[in-house]
């Protein structure tokens, strides 16, 4: 599902936008996201030192929405990805995500409740809200948002001292719609878009599908971590970001 939305051209430019134009058009499309600040509630009370509040006392997901007996606990949580990818709630409506898609033969965990909390045409940048209600899924994704915070700080200050000198990216992608690939490569160049936001070019091998994935410069962070996500690919072949506060 595309929205008829979405511009003819990237902002301030004459190059086309993805899938403008095809709204009359079913289309299945892949791209890749991260998922962010997962929170846990129960009536309505964020539980387990979660991060915000929420507007509902009891779960939100699709099959709750359709119940007579909405579970009272469940799990909100974010994902970052291209606006391209996602462009607004129309698409966000039809949007699925599979989650820990690993391997070809990773257990189908899907979530299908998903709708827009942030976006940003220019950057190239989305935020998308997601709920479910599947304990061994919620509890999976609390543990692993909280291992990664964790881990994430420590690299972080271990590559500080280094980004410039090494350049290190990696890239965490499903390219193609397939499972998992981690590519590792460079940054090139540090693009300034204005005093607090830039953009990178690197080496970091995508493919289609790869769109939205989360791009590591290790050792870069506005203050606590970066929303850099991969946007697209140059012609002399480089790669690039969207935009972030970095």
């Amino acid at each position: 599902m595309s929205s008829p939305g979405r511009p003819k051209f990237w902002p301030k430019t004459t190059r086309p936008y993805p899938f403008y134009n095809m709204s009359e058009r079913s289309n299945l499309r892949t791209g890749s996201g991260c998922v962010w600040e997962v929170n846990k509630f129960q009536d309505g009370v964020t539980q387990d030192g979660g991060y915000r509040g929420t507007a509902y006392t009891k779960c939100w997901c699709r099959k709750c929405k359709g119940s007579n007996s909405p579970s009272n606990v469940w799990w909100e949580f974010d994902v970052y990805t291209a606006t391209h990818v996602v462009f607004d709630d129309i698409e966000a409506n039809h949007t699925t995500l599979r989650l820990f898609y690993d391997r070809e033969d990773s257990q189908v965990d899907i979530v299908d409740k998903v709708s827009v909390r942030h976006v940003n045409i220019e950057y190239d940048l989305c935020r998308l809200k997601c709920v479910t209600c599947d304990k061994t899924l919620g509890n999976k994704l609390m543990g692993m948002w909280k291992h990664f915070e964790n881990v994430w700080m420590k690299v972080y200050k271990k590559y500080l001292v280094s980004r410039s000198p090494h350049k290190l990216t990696f890239i965490v992608s499903h390219p193609h719609g397939c499972s998992k690939q981690v590519s590792v490569g460079q940054w090139k160049d540090r693009l300034k878009v204005d005093e607090v936001s830039s953009k990178f070019t690197y080496t970091t091998c995508t493919c289609p599908g790869s769109s939205g994935a989360y791009v590591q410069c290790l050792g870069y962070s506005n203050w606590t971590w970066t929303d850099l996500v991969h946007s697209g690919s140059l012609k002399s072949g480089l790669n690039y970001s969207g935009v972030c506060l970095v």
